[in-house]
């Protein structure tokens, strides 16, 4: 695998977000989650880039900018609706030392009211690095009443001066965690004026963002597009009026250049150059719904060898069987993950090929023909019987 980040998520454990009720996910350095329409893919995204909010502390803007209300992220299954939802999520350090953050996010406060950071490290010996509760927060021999606002996890409003190195990476990882599962072709075609950092949920900053690259990481952008397209020239982005960025590619043909602006660039050299351009950065921890989205059929095999390897930990969901057939089968095994409902309406995960029919299955087939090979629908009975 290629994540070489200095920290990683293991696991995470969910209450109450959606149909996340008692949800549990291990996490490696490239994941997979397939499974039917509904089960759940798109909202275990979601809660990983809530969870990421909560650190970088704007929850009300990440509302905004998907049209929701805080209200809506809590389950509306069973009789009782709580306001907390409550997670777990262990991380890894390159050192081999673990964290675990356990908080319970308030949706009339939007924030966490109550948070934990513990670390165990290498020699086993066990340390609480932060604490929130009543009101008051604890980290090192810092114990004072919260006299500020903040949304989402203090870390948001704490200066890194007075972290330990251990908080400032874990801080580090979650501002550095990026979803992009909203990536539309429409959005990745507008013109911006600014990327603000960032290209945006559904890419709808792309020009901007390749204009304020380097020379040097556009160039690489380039080569990496061309593995793809091997007809690509180079990427050019230009202001235009009012401080607008274009963005252009240009192609050849016949020992002739030929310029296209976006707009008119087809939808999987769009996906594809965000993709490379994210991937380029030093996010953390990227996020793809429906990766297979107006990719065609010969360019899966790159897209997946490039995600796979990457630095990253990178988080995908697919219904494409040939996504999974362009896996090893080690890969296969250890990164995808079977979503499903339960007869209650929580969706539950499980690796693919741990089930029993499917371990089998990929004892004489490909990845995707073992997928294709499995009727879903019934497929829950079997994960009931284990």
């Amino acid at each position: 695998m290629g994540n070489t980040h200095p920290m990683w998520i293991d696991h995470i454990r969910v209450e109450n977000f959606k149909s996340l009720v008692g949800f549990e996910l291990s996490l490696h350095g490239f994941n997979c989650l397939i499974g039917l329409n509904g089960a759940g893919k798109s909202t275990v995204l979601q809660f990983m880039d809530f969870l990421a909010q909560q650190v970088k502390g704007d929850l009300k803007g990440w509302l905004e900018e998907r049209d929701w209300k805080a209200s809506e992220l809590t389950s509306r299954l069973g009789k009782s609706r709580k306001k907390l939802i409550s997670f777990t999520v262990t991380m890894h350090l390159m050192d081999g030392s673990m964290l675990t953050w356990e908080a319970a996010f308030n949706t009339d406060q939007q924030r966490c009211t109550q948070e934990k950071i513990v670390m165990d490290d290498v020699n086993f010996d066990t340390y609480t690095l932060l604490t929130v509760a009543d009101g008051a927060y604890t980290m090192g021999n810092i114990h004072q009443p919260i006299r500020f606002s903040y949304q989402g996890s203090i870390l948001s409003q704490l200066l890194d001066k007075e972290l330990s190195d251990e908080l400032k990476a874990f801080k580090l990882f979650f501002q550095h965690f990026r979803s992009l599962e909203l990536l539309a072709p429409q959005l990745l075609r507008q013109k911006a004026r600014s990327s603000e950092g960032e290209m945006g949920l559904g890419g709808q900053r792309m020009s901007a963002y390749i204009h304020e690259m380097s020379q040097e990481h556009k160039n690489a952008l380039s080569e990496g597009l061309k593995k793809a397209y091997p007809r690509l020239q180079d990427i050019k982005t230009r202001s235009i009026r009012s401080g607008w960025k274009e963005l252009n590619i240009a192609e050849i043909f016949n020992r002739q250049e030929l310029p296209t602006e976006a707009r008119h660039v087809n939808d999987g050299m769009l996906r594809i150059m965000a993709i490379l351009a994210q991937l380029m950065t030093d996010h953390s921890f990227m996020a793809f719904d429906e990766i297979e989205n107006g990719i065609n059929p010969e360019l899966i095999e790159f897209l997946m060898d490039t995600l796979v390897q990457a630095e990253q930990q990178v988080l995908v969901t697919t219904h494409s069987p040939m996504i999974l057939n362009f896996m090893e089968d080690d890969v296969a095994t250890r990164s995808v993950q079977y979503l499903y409902k339960t007869v209650e309406g929580y969706t539950r995960a499980i690796p693919f090929f741990s089930i029993t029919s499917l371990k089998e299955k990929l004892a004489v087939m490909g990845p995707g023909e073992a997928f294709i090979d499995t009727d879903l629908n019934r497929l829950v009975d079997e994960i009931d019987s284990l």
